[in-house]
């Protein structure tokens, strides 16, 4: 699963790691990047690659009203290819989200805490793009994250953790000419992560900014109640 995710590095180092050119307004860290949210993706176009901005939940074209559909945030890696929600997107439009980490949330005690899965690195987490298109003609741009069976630290949090595409494999990854299909996952892997408790703030995705990535204080015990005196009967 992936729910929230972080994009804290400036504009100018996403051109560089992800070598996009188009023109696009700088924008500020995101902390906490939640679904049915605009979304930066890079993705391939006629001359090289471009960042734009996508709705994250995918829109397959055969739906008719958006409000019949489920909202899709995330993919199952192992039957994409066989689903029609993301055949055609796996075999041709595949996409990058860059990222700098992802929430969970594990059940505790007192309620539900978030936890921050870091990597040593900024991120590229494996996409899959369609557009939509309205009965007036409007299109949406709609994109959702491939997931996978968690590994190594994930996987003491939750059972599933999105896929990422290494730097190497960005070329092949985007290429819609590279009509491979199911063998497009092959491109992919589960990156490393560390994980620590961020606030419980982030639940809510109103909330943003640098402070949410700071564990809430704990709460002060709850004063003794006075005991009731006896009364003389």
């Amino acid at each position: 699963m992936c729910g929230r995710f972080q994009l804290t590095i400036p504009l100018e180092m996403m051109r560089e790691i992800f070598a996009v050119a188009n023109d696009t307004a700088p924008y500020p860290p995101r902390y906490n990047i939640a679904p049915t949210q605009p979304v930066h993706v890079v993705r391939s176009v006629p001359g090289g690659r471009a960042v734009t901005l996508m709705r994250w939940g995918l829109l397959p074209p055969f739906v008719k009203d958006p409000k019949d559909f489920p909202l899709v945030i995330n993919g199952r890696s192992e039957t994409a290819a066989e689903k029609p929600t993301f055949r055609n997107a796996l075999r041709r439009r595949r996409a990058l989200l860059p990222a700098t980490g992802f929430y969970e949330w594990l059940r505790e005690d007192n309620g539900k805490q978030p936890f921050f899965f870091e990597p040593e690195a900024p991120i590229a987490l494996a996409g899959l793009w369609e557009t939509w298109m309205g009965p007036d003609g409007e299109e949406l741009d709609t994109v959702a994250v491939l997931t996978a069976a968690a590994e190594g630290v994930p996987a003491e949090y939750h059972d599933r953790m999105p896929l990422t595409v290494p730097r190497k494999n960005f070329g092949d990854w985007l290429d819609p000419a590279n009509d491979q299909g199911e063998k497009a996952l092959l491109l992919t892997e589960k990156a490393a992560f560390t994980a620590r408790p961020v606030s419980r703030k982030l639940s809510n995705a109103r909330n943003e900014g640098q402070a949410l990535m700071t564990p809430d204080a704990p709460e002060p015990p709850a004063p003794p109640k006075d005991e009731e005196e006896p009364r003389l009967l």
